[in-house]
């Protein structure tokens, strides 16, 4: 009977930690960064430099109004794969839907803002290098007006 009461146990123990094994992968594929972005005083703009591996994402947070213009261009700087990097533009209360998408209309625009809050300049890699858990390296010139 001793038997019976250990293999259960073990089991149970073994079915736990496969099940954190695969919980903390899970968190791991879908990791993100962020990072408040703030202009010094008597400047409307700032360059931005970060590198980004994989299917990471980091997101760069600032306020805006409705009306003005924002000014983003992204350029590659370092990699060890194609450097293939795009930015979104994702408006207030957005999760995931972006009102500029880089790797359909380029890695550089001006876009008017609709509503004031806080955008989110998304930064992520696509294709290989994504696939392939490559590094880019990034300096993002950015500017509201």
């Amino acid at each position: 009977m001793t038997l019976r009461s250990i293999r259960p146990v073990a089991l149970t123990g073994a079915l736990v930690g496969a099940l954190v094994g695969t919980l903390s992968f899970t968190t791991a594929a879908f990791a993100q960064l962020s990072s408040n972005v703030q202009f010094k005083p008597g400047n409307y703009g700032t360059m931005v430099n970060g590198t980004i591996r994989g299917d990471e994402y980091i997101d760069y947070k600032l306020r805006a109004k409705a009306g003005q213009e924002m000014f983003v261009s992204l350029n590659v700087d370092g990699t060890n794969g194609n450097g293939t990097i795009y930015f979104n533009i994702l408006p207030p209360g957005s999760k995931d839907v972006a009102i500029y998408n880089g790797s359909m209309d380029g890695r550089t625009t001006t876009i008017e803002l609709p509503k004031s809050g806080e955008y989110r300049i998304r930064v992520y890699l696509m294709g290989n290098d994504r696939d392939t858990d490559k590094t880019v390296g990034y300096n993002i010139d950015l500017s509201i007006q």
